[in-house]
């Protein structure tokens, strides 16, 4: 499912789309307050917007026609020229601009970057408080992922917590083993996630990233997926002791 945010700018609720895990805003939304889906069309006359749409596309699309590009090119600028949004895209594969139809997010919506080649266009001062809500919106998905990268951390801490006491009650006693050597039945059971999870254990994660290492461990440089697989883990290892204490009993 398509993972879609709203900001206003002047009045106007602007769509932003999250597509090949980038984003894109939604120029049919920009264009209400200019006169509608027709400055959209005037704006891909340009001969300088083709060229900048050219240069965004070699840079950014490997699959980009840039044979068909040049003839669309030559042919900009002159009074007879007509673009649309789907003949650009089937002529030269671009990705920078798309027309998509649906309930919820229709429109013709472009790579963020060419959105604000298209504000400026239309107006410098759009284009600004476009500029400060987009960043707005950013930093507050950046503090919700933060708050979630916490509570996840958290919830992995607590159960690591409960896996070790479970450790220290159940296995260890049963191990013919000197107190100082009880670290490594911890850590070896760590490991074993570690290993499964990031492919390596907590030293070989320490010995290849010694500077990260001074400011954590592996775990506290996980992601919030890598957390939340983490913590599932957790959960089915202490089930299978469980399972086997009671088949023990």
């Amino acid at each position: 499912m398509t993972q879609t945010n709203v900001i206003q700018v002047q009045g106007a609720n602007i769509k932003i789309i999250n597509e090949n895990n980038d984003e894109y805003i939604c120029l049919t939304d920009i264009a209400k307050n200019f006169g509608g889906n027709d400055i959209i069309k005037n704006w891909l006359r340009n001969r300088s917007t083709i060229e900048f749409l050219g240069v965004w596309e070699t840079i950014n699309n490997e699959n980009f026609n840039s044979v068909e590009f040049d003839l669309i090119k030559n042919e900009s600028g002159s009074n007879k020229f007509l673009m649309s949004v789907k003949k650009w895209s089937d002529k030269t594969n671009a990705i920078g601009v798309t027309a998509k139809t649906g309930k919820y997010n229709s429109g013709t919506y472009a790579h963020r970057n060419i959105a604000l080649e298209f504000c400026g266009w239309l107006s410098p001062e759009f284009k600004l408080y476009l500029i400060t809500e987009f960043e707005r919106l950013k930093e507050q998905e950046s503090k919700n992922q933060n708050l979630d990268w916490k509570m996840s951390r958290f919830l992995a801490s607590v159960k690591y917590k409960i896996q070790t006491d479970s450790i220290k009650e159940n296995i260890i006693p049963k191990l013919n083993i000197k107190k100082n050597a009880e670290g490594l039945i911890y850590a070896n059971e760590a490991d074993l996630l570690n290993l499964a999870l990031f492919g390596q254990t907590a030293k070989e994660w320490r010995d290849d990233n010694p500077e990260l290492a001074k400011e954590g461990n592996i775990r506290d440089f996980a992601n919030i997926t890598q957390l939340v697989v983490l913590s599932n883990l957790e959960s089915c290892l202490l089930y299978t002791s469980d399972a086997a204490d009671e088949e023990d009993s």
